[in-house]
C-alpha cells in the first residue's frame, strides 16, 4: 500500500511538474487570444478522436498548461479593471456590478 502510494505521488509530481514547465514554454511571447486558439484547436482534435493516445495524453497537458494561463490572465485583468462609483471613486470590479 506503502508502495502505491509512493508511486502516486511521484507520478503526480511528474505531472505538476510538466504542467509547470508547459505552463512557463506557453507565458513566453502568448497571447491570450493565441491560447484560446490553441486550447480550441486540441478540444477539437480530442473529441473527434484525431490523436493517438500518446499524442492524446501530450494534448491533454498542453491543454491543461493552456487552461491554466487563460485562467491566470483573466484573474490578472479582472484585477486591474476599475469602475467609478456614484462618489467618483476608484473600486475593485464585483460581479455585482455588472447588473447594474
Amino acid at each position: 500500500m506503502v508502495k502505491k502510494t509512493q508511486q502516486a505521488e511521484m507520478v503526480l509530481s511528474d505531472h505538476q511538474s510538466a504542467l509547470q514547465q508547459n505552463a512557463a514554454e506557453i507565458t513566453a511571447g502568448t497571447s491570450f487570444e493565441t491560447a484560446i486558439k490553441e486550447l480550441e484547436s486540441i478540444v477539437s482534435q480530442m473529441e473527434s478522436n484525431q490523436l493517438p493516445l500518446e499524442q492524446s495524453l501530450s494534448a491533454f497537458k498542453h491543454g491543461t498548461a493552456l487552461l491554466q494561463f487563460c485562467q491566470q490572465t483573466l484573474s490578472n485583468v479582472e484585477q486591474q479593471v476599475r469602475i467609478l462609483n456614484d462618489a467618483q471613486q476608484l473600486q475593485p470590479y464585483t460581479n455585482d456590478d455588472a447588473t447594474r
